[in-house]
């Protein structure tokens, strides 16, 4: 721990997601977004995409599965024909980001079981995890709100000893059925069904530290035990708590969030606050998905990250 104030990026950077073998951005405008998730295409809503479509309505009406959103902010349902109605809903196929293999489904909130801008983030984790140094073993990872796993699978197929933190035991379930896929189910990562706030204030006070954590909150939620989870009101004590947790040597700590009210320059700022004294530097931005054709990127979270010096 160098005693300096965290150096905060003057400029604000884009982390783009490019399409790989597992997913692409095909086109998108009016409101929606058509994708490829491995062998089926779909389309989503997006209100963000404001211009026109590039390629022809025929492109988009031959989507296998196409979100019709209800009231709620996610939720809905998906209608699916050929082959993604004969896997029906909830089902599972096989996807990939390097290495690592998950599953792709059709849940009732709009998404597919993981967020594909991230894999920007998976590949700055891949290299961070890779350069982290432990006083003894493996560098302990802290993934809090972890969902699926692919950023835990991510990092422990760099090395890493994963604790794995969220709320929902299917996501949690989910993620597990992901380490076996990949063939990671032997590697150290612990899988913790809990609510993220209480593990954290839990793992301060038993005196734990890690050398890197990733902070991925939801805008609200709840925990196993009926807690709530409010953004605004309590990313500060939750951020402030994880400086705990980081080890005189650590690494890296990533924020990333998808409120609409935030930005990578509030998210810069609440780290500064919370590493003073750690040194290192403070970058900010945003993460975003890139077209297939080049044309056109979406914006969709904000993140800020600490790297020691």
């Amino acid at each position: 721990m160098s005693g300096s104030k965290p150096k905060v990026a003057d400029l604000p950077s884009v982390m783009r997601t490019r399409g790989w073998a597992g997913y692409a951005l095909l086109d998108s405008g009016n409101g929606r977004k058509l994708e490829r998730y491995g062998r089926f295409t779909v389309v989503r809503p997006e209100p963000q995409c404001l211009w026109s479509p590039a390629l022809p309505a025929s492109a988009w009406a031959a989507a296998d599965a196409v979100f019709d959103p209800a009231d709620d902010e996610d939720a809905g349902r998906w209608k699916l024909k050929g082959q993604a109605a004969a896997l029906g809903d909830g089902a599972a196929w096989p996807l990939s980001w390097g290495d690592v293999k998950f599953h792709g489904r059709f849940t009732s909130f709009r998404h597919l079981a993981f967020f594909p801008e991230q894999a920007a983030n998976w590949a700055w984790l891949d290299t961070a995890v890779r350069g982290a140094k432990a006083a003894e073993g493996p560098p302990k990872v802290l993934n809090l709100f972890g969902y699926t796993g692919v950023a835990s699978l991510v990092m422990a197929a760099a090395g890493a000893a994963v604790t794995h933190v969220d709320a929902s035991k299917r996501a949690v379930a989910w993620a597990r059925e992901n380490a076996e896929l990949s063939g990671l189910a032997e590697r150290p990562i612990r899988w913790i069904t809990e609510d993220a706030r209480k593990y954290v204030q839990r793992e301060v006070r038993r005196g734990s530290t890690y050398e890197g954590i990733i902070l991925d909150p939801p805008k609200y939620g709840r925990g196993p035990g009926g807690e709530v989870w409010r953004l605004f009101e309590d990313l500060p004590e939750l951020a402030g708590l994880c400086a705990q947790l980081l080890a005189p040597g650590a690494s890296f700590l990533v924020l990333n969030a998808y409120a609409e009210r935030i930005s990578g320059a509030a998210l810069s700022g609440l780290l500064a606050d919370k590493l003073a004294g750690r040194g290192g530097r403070i970058e900010w931005g945003e993460l975003a998905l890139s077209q297939e054709d080049g044309e056109r990127e979406i914006g969709m979270s904000f993140f800020a990250r600490w790297q020691a010096p």
